[in-house]
């Protein structure tokens, strides 16, 4: 169909737009394409073209006008709804926002305004019926271009691909620390392990946000860093150790252990022991499926090597990220005391999941420990709010 206009009705002219009939006016034929395949590969790389999702959805209106599936230049590539039938097909836009969005696709170089002599889109049939003439917006800069396209959304695929990957790597490096500084807690390795739980703290915060190519570069650098720390803090320990069992071998530890003087409490039934038994709560099993609290705080989940299944499952896990979020042995040891183990790692879980609010995760996790002991809390509430989307 030939093109009878360069400039648009009642609007200025600008460079974007002749650019734009330059490069549909350009080469041969270009062959024939599936509208929707180029539309899911300009989805795809929307970036590179600077659209938007709402441009997006006023294009796919506009494709929804043009029979057939196929873009063609032997077919009329002009479609001409009304603004009215326009935004029903684009979810009841308001025409305003429908003229800045069309503005914006034509800015992008991804439609041609055919505007008649009075502005309004409609078209002239020949005696027979068929189309001789139409005034709407012209789809042939997408034939034009879908090479373009095609090859933008490639490159989008791959760098969204790399991403994935280094996100991966980020997160089994942080597990890999967070492993290493906990073993050095417990083993009684001398190292400023709180300073790297801190900033493995950090970097559980940064993942859950969306980072881009270049952040996560950062990040990965960093867990390197954090990750290589950690391993010279306990080699230095064991060389340590070495050196002081080579030239040692003959001291020995006269103190003995203040447990070894205690009588056990299997051995030993007195009334003492029994009484303190007795006051342990016999049945403290959660109220809320397990389920539920996983679906309310999926964080804690990719700190498990396998996916969790059972409460001791999840009871393990919250053990093992207590000590990236700087809650004591001993804090966490009073609160399985108090709440039990299923309820406390529903809480620790639940703070997880908000760790970003939270400026003291161990002294948070007393108080609750104590209102638990008061009767005054228990987790169901605390991950029902996290279900609703509200504070706990």
């Amino acid at each position: 169909m030939q093109r009878l206009t360069t400039t648009p009705f009642g609007r200025t002219l600008s460079a974007a737009v002749l650019e734009t009939i330059d490069r549909a006016d350009a080469g041969g034929p270009v062959p024939h394409i599936d509208k929707w395949e180029v539309f899911r590969q300009l989805c795809t790389a929307r970036h590179a073209f600077a659209v938007t999702d709402r441009d997006l959805t006023v294009l796919n209106a506009l494709l929804s006008f043009h029979p057939g599936k196929v873009l063609g230049d032997n077919a009329p590539l002009i479609v001409f709804p009304s603004n009215r039938a326009l935004s029903e097909r684009a979810h009841g836009m308001a025409e305003s926002t429908l003229r800045r969005h069309l503005a914006a696709l034509v800015n992008a170089g991804l439609l041609l305004r055919h505007d008649s002599p009075n502005g309004k889109r409609y078209a002239r049939r020949g005696a027979g019926g068929e189309l001789v003439r139409a005034f709407g917006f012209d789809l042939k800069p997408l034939l034009a271009r879908a090479d373009e396209i095609a090859q933008a959304a490639q490159a989008a695929d791959e760098a969204a691909e790399r991403i994935r990957m280094r996100r991966e790597e980020v997160s089994l490096m942080r597990r890999d620390a967070l492993n290493l500084v906990l073993y050095g807690q417990e083993t009684g390795v001398e190292a400023d392990w709180e300073t790297l739980l801190s900033r493995l703290m950090d970097a559980h915060r940064a993942l859950r946000r969306r980072l881009d190519a270049e952040a996560l570069e950062r990040l990965h650098l960093e867990m390197s860093d954090l990750l290589r720390d950690a391993q010279n803090a306990l080699t230095i320990a064991e060389e340590v150790d070495g050196n002081a069992a080579v030239s040692e071998r003959h001291y020995q530890n006269s103190k003995t252990d203040c447990s070894d003087l205690e009588p056990s409490l299997k051995k030993e039934r007195g009334k003492g022991a029994d009484s303190e038994l007795k006051e342990q709560p016999e049945n403290r099993e959660p109220r809320i499926p397990l389920g539920l609290v996983l679906k309310a705080c999926p964080d804690i989940e990719p700190y498990s090597p396998h996916e969790i299944r059972h409460w001791h499952e999840l009871v393990a896990v919250a053990s093992l990220v207590r000590g990236m979020m700087g809650i004591s042995p001993s804090a966490w040891a009073e609160a399985q005391r108090v709440m039990g183990p299923e309820n406390a790692a529903a809480v620790l879980a639940a703070m997880l999941q908000k760790v970003e609010d939270i400026r003291n995760p161990g002294g948070y996790l007393r108080r609750l420990t104590q209102k638990a002991e008061e009767g005054a809390f228990s987790p169901g509430p605390m991950i029902m709010a996290l279900l609703r989307g509200g504070e706990s």
